[in-house]
């Protein structure tokens, strides 16, 4: 099967180590799930969290082109919807925050239009500097 990076899969967990998880893929491929991607927070115990033949399901995160190795994620899949504005009566807590100010009409003004009243600003405060 032909897999690619974003790509939702499921498989079965096929070993445990102390670095992550084992994920046998089909008969021919398996991924690892590095214990970082394994959940948000931190997981002292693997062997707690997983047993060998548990059916999961994971997001490719990325696959090596020359080894063919495939990293695989559990955490991707519990990261909640990315809005920046959600719609009047929706619950905001549950959306992503970027820090943007989205709601401010200011835009950007090309360069020609403000470089003379930046050169003047610089001019001042390098003159009031000498005083």
């Amino acid at each position: 099967m032909d897999y690619k990076i974003g790509q939702r899969v499921t498989g079965t967990v096929s070993g445990i180590q102390n670095y992550g998880v084992f994920v046998q893929l089909d008969s021919k491929t398996q991924g690892l799930v590095h214990i970082s991607e394994c959940k948000n927070g931190r997981i002292d115990n693997l062997p707690e969290e997983f047993h060998i033949g548990q059916p999961v399901e994971a997001i490719i995160l990325d696959i090596d082109n020359y080894s063919k190795k495939i990293s695989l994620s559990f955490r991707q899949l519990s990261i909640p919807k990315v809005h920046a504005n959600p719609k009047p009566g929706e619950n905001r807590n549950i959306y992503k925050h970027f820090w943007t100010a989205t709601r401010v009409k200011a835009g950007f003004k090309p360069i020609a239009e403000t470089i003379e009243a930046s050169k003047s600003e610089a001019l001042g405060r390098i003159q009031g500097n000498k005083k």
